[in-house]
């Protein structure tokens, strides 16, 4: 089975010109946000292209592609303007990657900022309660976190308590990020399965819909969440990836993997520049490429 690979591409375009973007850089699938993920500000669906771009999709071999929820959606919040705004705003989001026909919305489980764990832990299941319904034909995939701040999900007994007070938890995956998991502090360079047995007995492995393939420019347990291009070195000025290929081609190669969307989101050298193209064809030929 060939690996299904993309990145992060832009909606400025519509459907269409992201599906093209992704086709530009070697990709069979790809993810993206609505409109800004720092702002509520919405493109109309009928202005983003959506048929054509599911037309050359089908066209390209593209398919299974992920929606992220907006940054600013923080369903631990006790201030009620902004949990009213998150429950508000991700009920629209999911609309929105229902009309753009994807099965996956990406969703950073939210911070507890003033409060404690527990007390965001709740708010976050009592938000997807009133959020989550029967006809929904898509998983909210709550991501893997760091765990910088207050934020949660940084471990994956977090991650499953929220799913335990879901009542419609069948709706509910996880965002596998390696950046993120190594942060926190799991030894996915190692022992990967190691890491996929205790997910798998904490979580359970069926939950697994998308993975995030960054590297990272920490050790491991850092805590900081500072992805990293996958095999840049000391010498590399946007800085060392600690998790390093091998560990990288191995996690896109195992088994879990295979037949899920795996999703690059490794930093641009600049604001016109990046290496989607190089990385990807590096990871389905296991070859580290020079431009790198």
């Amino acid at each position: 089975m060939s690996l299904k690979i993309g990145s992060h591409v832009s909606i400025g375009k519509g459907l269409l010109g992201a599906a093209e973007e992704a086709v530009s850089y070697g990709a069979n699938t790809f993810m993206i946000y609505t409109g800004a993920p720092q702002n509520t500000r919405r493109t109309p669906l009928e202005q983003l292209k959506i048929e054509e771009g599911q037309k050359f999709m089908v066209e390209h071999n593209i398919d299974d592609i992920v929606i992220h929820a907006p940054y600013i959606i923080n369903l631990a919040s006790y201030k009620p303007h902004i949990y009213e705004l998150a429950l508000s705003f991700l009920t629209t989001e999911i609309q929105r990657t229902q009309a753009l026909g994807s099965s996956y919305i990406v969703l950073h489980p939210g911070s507890y900022t003033d409060k404690d764990v527990d007390y965001g832990i709740n708010r976050i299941a009592d938000g997807l309660n009133q959020i989550l319904h029967p006809d929904m034909n898509l998983f909210v995939c709550l991501e893997t976190m760091a765990g910088k701040g207050t934020e949660i999900g940084r471990n994956f007994e977090e991650l499953a308590q929220i799913i335990e007070k879901v009542e419609r938890n069948e709706k509910i995956g996880i965002c596998f990020d390696t950046c993120h998991t190594h942060d926190s502090g799991y030894d996915i360079i190692n022992n990967f399965d190691g890491v996929l047995d205790e997910f798998d007995k904490i979580i359970g492995l069926d939950r697994l819909k998308v993975f995030h393939i960054n590297g990272s420019l920490n050790p491991r347990g850092s805590q900081k969440d500072r992805h990293a291009n996958i095999n840049a070195t000391e010498e590399n000025p946007r800085g060392k990836d600690y998790i390093g290929f091998d560990a990288i081609y191995h996690i896109v190669h195992h088994p879990i993997a295979q037949g899920k969307p795996l999703i690059l989101e490794t930093p641009w050298l600049n604001n016109t520049t990046n290496l989607y193209k190089e990385e990807i064809s590096m990871l389905r030929g296991g070859k580290i490429s020079n431009e790198l």
